[in-house]
């Protein structure tokens, strides 16, 4: 008996310990086996895995598309006939100056309002040379757009005839319109040598023209001459020496090149012309104000 329950018990203990084993076996084996996953079970981890992503992404692209979308806003809003007026008018308009109509003055302003707001508009855009004035194209600085200059031309005229576009019904029209009833900016004035145009006519004779100083930067002076003194120097408008003409240069430059780059950078007023302080670019310097002049005495031949 003693011998059966020993068996009993043997066998009951191998049956425990197969049966571990095999419970063991089937979970290692059930590890290796992939169960079948669903493309919408995919497509929900894919998800999830750009979720947990998602927070640096969107704030970096926030930032981003912000910038963007505030650096056209600040560039788009064009100037105002009073920004206008100040930036590039007031030069010549402001004393009345070089023939320009002085802003605020009926008596030279009506006869030239009269002529009607778009020719006024057209001259101050195209330019135009009459009798006793010269109007330079957009008066010079050409950057400005055709309704910038249009709200310039609007603001002097308004300040006359308070707040309209329409000259009183006694104004005559001008027989000469020359002087551009709307100039946006100084009539060209060239920062170097406008000055010249008074001196001419108290010179007393032509003489040799004077080498200039060795440490100017010719160069300079010439671009400096392009953007700014052109205008009126190249044809000879507005009272300025003609850029390379002997018999207008001669005379002034005998005065001295001092002289000439004081009356360049502090401005002039002549008998037959005047020369605005640099020209009406205040932004040059003074050196790049005496290259100008330098490179234009430089030209006389």
């Amino acid at each position: 008996m003693a011998k059966v329950d020993e068996a009993m018990s043997k066998n009951f203990s191998n049956l425990m310990v197969s049966g571990a084993l095999l419970s063991l076996v089937f979970f290692v084996v059930v590890q290796f086996i992939p169960l079948p996953t669903s493309e919408k079970s995919l497509e929900f981890q894919y998800e999830a895995t750009a979720e947990r992503l998602k927070p640096i992404e969107k704030l970096e692209t926030a930032s981003a598309a912000a910038t963007e979308s505030s650096a056209p806003a600040v560039a788009a809003a064009p100037l105002t006939g009073d920004a206008v007026y100040n930036q590039a008018c007031v030069t010549c308009h402001g004393a009345g100056i070089a023939g320009a109509p002085k802003s605020g003055d009926p008596e030279q302003w009506n006869p030239r309002i009269a002529q009607g707001i778009d020719t006024l508009v057209n001259h101050a855009i195209n330019g135009f040379q009459g009798k006793s004035g010269v109007m330079p194209a957009k008066g010079g600085f050409a950057h400005l757009s055709d309704d910038e200059v249009k709200a310039a031309v609007e603001y002097m005229v308004a300040q006359v005839t308070g707040g309209t576009t329409e000259a009183p019904a006694s104004a005559a029209p001008a027989t000469e319109e020359a002087t551009p009833a709307a100039e946006p900016a100084a009539p060209a004035a060239a920062p170097a040598t406008e000055e010249a145009a008074p001196a001419a006519a108290t010179e007393p004779a032509a003489a040799p023209a004077e080498t200039p100083a060795a440490t100017a930067n010719l160069e300079q002076g010439a671009a400096t001459y392009n953007q700014a003194c052109s205008v009126c120097h190249s044809a000879g408008i507005a009272g300025a020496p003609k850029s390379g003409d002997p018999e207008q240069w001669n005379p002034r430059i005998a005065k001295g090149m001092d002289t000439l780059i004081n009356h360049a950078l502090n401005g002039f007023q002549g008998e037959s012309g005047v020369m605005p302080p640099k020209g009406g670019f205040a932004q040059l310097s003074d050196d790049e104000v005496k290259n100008a002049v330098a490179y234009m005495v430089s030209v006389v031949k």
